[in-house]
């Protein structure tokens, strides 16, 4: 339920029981629709009607058909829509259909770690084109969907996708669905043109506050406003001067640090399984995809499709399959060495104990805690696979 409302309000949710019913007072407000003309969805709401106080606060009573849980939050003005408030009403019988959801990953112990992959380009964006016609933003969208598949296949890791499908998504609207899934890390998949149809080979960048650091970088920089301009996105230009600078300014403590280790990783694992690496070391430029203060953030550049060489090999399912597992291997490698607090990766490697039950093997410890049982027997020193009650293991980190 959405209440649009003239200026930011002052408001009371109350759940009553015998009967049921939901109670939303809005203070200083009066009400400006006919309720009797609303259609109610589905069985949950039966009813809603409206009373004045004579504090001249508006009551909106919604009668309801069971008890529910519900979940409200105030939306600021944005584009052509004023302040607005919304109410969740959760019906129960929903709840049956589980979902894993980003959400529920977090809260649980031992949580995956959670990659957004940005498809970059889409919808009427279509990026760079090739000699042969070849669009950017097809070769980004099936290397991010090969990616995304082979994420999810590792245990301990869960990867969301900014976009699924031929369709533009903003700028700031990318980095938003990350933050909303609580990723852990944001890759943004390209694979420009240039001018010069010779310049070839793959790259890794991160954020650089103070613009691009090579003229390639001003001229990917460029690009990326001008896609942004198609989706009418709200960018860091169109905001205080002093915000603006806040928000930059707390990317490099945190994120930027992290950004390059992973950015590096990466790179690294292209550099050993690509064809040709464009430049030696990482590269910087000022991307609105990689101004994110609290998610490390790269973006990857396959190759350019501009190099008639390179827009024939992006075509190939084997080049596809290529780029993504090198992503994979840097991104498993860094978080190997960087993982996040309370993750599974964090936990398995870490060493912990074990004490030995009655019914115990040893090969079923070792499987419980996800190693063989080789290394299981030669971290502890065992001679022999039996085991006594009570005994202390060492468990190796994975």
């Amino acid at each position: 339920m959405v209440l649009d409302v003239s200026e930011s309000m002052k408001y009371e949710i109350v759940d009553h029981k015998n009967p049921h019913r939901l109670a939303i007072d809005i203070k200083n407000a009066n009400l400006k629709v006919d309720l009797a003309k609303l259609e109610l969805p589905g069985k949950l709401v039966k009813g809603i009607r409206s009373g004045q106080q004579p504090d001249n606060t508006l009551r909106l009573v919604l009668d309801l058909s069971e008890a529910i849980k519900f979940k409200h939050f105030t939306l600021q003005p944005h584009q052509d829509y004023g302040h607005r408030l919304v109410v969740d009403l959760l019906d129960k019988d929903a709840k049956k259909q589980v979902i894993k959801t980003a959400d529920s990953v977090i809260k649980n112990k031992n949580r995956d770690i959670i990659i957004a992959i940005d498809a970059g380009h889409g919808g009427e964006d279509p990026g760079a084109i090739g000699p042969k016609g070849t669009r950017e933003k097809a070769v980004t969208l099936e290397v991010a969907k090969r990616l995304a598949k082979l994420i999810n296949a590792e245990k301990g890791y869960k990867a969301v996708l900014t976009r699924k499908s031929d369709y533009y998504v903003g700028l700031e609207k990318r980095t938003k669905l990350a933050r909303e899934n609580k990723a852990d890390l944001f890759i943004s998949l390209h694979a420009d043109g240039f001018t010069d149809p010779r310049v070839r080979g793959a790259s890794v960048w991160t954020l650089s506050n103070k613009g691009a650091n090579t003229e390639m970088g001003k001229w990917l920089e460029q690009r990326e406003k001008s896609s942004d301009l198609l989706g009418g996105v709200e960018s860091l230009q169109d905001k205080d001067r002093l915000v603006a600078q806040v928000l930059l300014d707390l990317s490099m403590h945190y994120s930027v640090g992290e950004s390059l280790k992973a950015a590096e990783s990466v790179r690294l694992e292209l550099k050993n399984r690509m064809a040709k690496m464009h430049g030696k070391t990482l590269r910087k430029a000022a991307f609105m995809v990689l101004r994110m203060p609290d998610i490390p953030a790269m973006l990857v550049e396959m190759a350019f499709i501009s190099n008639p060489t390179e827009e024939k090999r992006l075509n190939t399912s084997a080049e596809q399959n290529k780029v993504a597992r090198a992503v994979l291997a840097g991104v498993k490698k860094y978080f190997r060495a960087n993982p996040p607090d309370g993750t599974l990766i964090a936990s398995l490697s870490k060493s912990k104990s074990y004490q030995v039950k009655r019914g115990d093997t040893l090969s079923e410890i070792a499987a419980t805690f996800g190693i063989s049982t080789k290394r299981l027997k030669s971290h502890n020193k065992l001679k022999s696979n039996s085991l006594r009650i009570g005994q202390t293991l060492s468990i190796p980190g994975a």
